[in-house]
């Protein structure tokens, strides 16, 4: 499953790759700003947006394509593992059962 992550602290993007991988995600992560950013999104299973550390212009470009291709978005304020751990859980839950699921407005399987 794809997942892309916006946001977080460039010392820990190993940790958060590690963390992904480890439960069978396939993730992009940036950390910064990056004129690749709109075209490379793809049409991962799910975003998570790390609002502490990153610009409001990014999570702009972020969530509008998104919106257009119904994927999920997670949002944590802080940036550390435990809260990247706790993305991760949340979409294991969403991902699983989305019907139930209230706090992802965007899922695809709600709308």
């Amino acid at each position: 499953m794809g997942l892309l992550v916006i946001g977080g602290h460039e010392r820990m993007e190993k940790d958060y790759y590690k963390m992904a991988k480890n439960r069978g995600y396939k993730p992009k992560i940036y950390t910064t700003m990056s004129s690749q950013v709109k075209n490379s999104i793809g049409n991962p299973d799910a975003i998570i947006i790390m609002t502490s550390t990153v610009s409001h212009k990014l999570t702009k470009i972020v969530e509008s394509q998104a919106k257009k291709m119904n994927i999920p978005i997670f949002r944590h304020r802080n940036s550390s593992k435990v809260a990247f751990n706790e993305c991760l859980e949340e979409i294991d839950v969403c991902l699983g059962n989305c019907r139930n699921c209230k706090k992802n407005k965007n899922c695809k399987d709600t709308m």
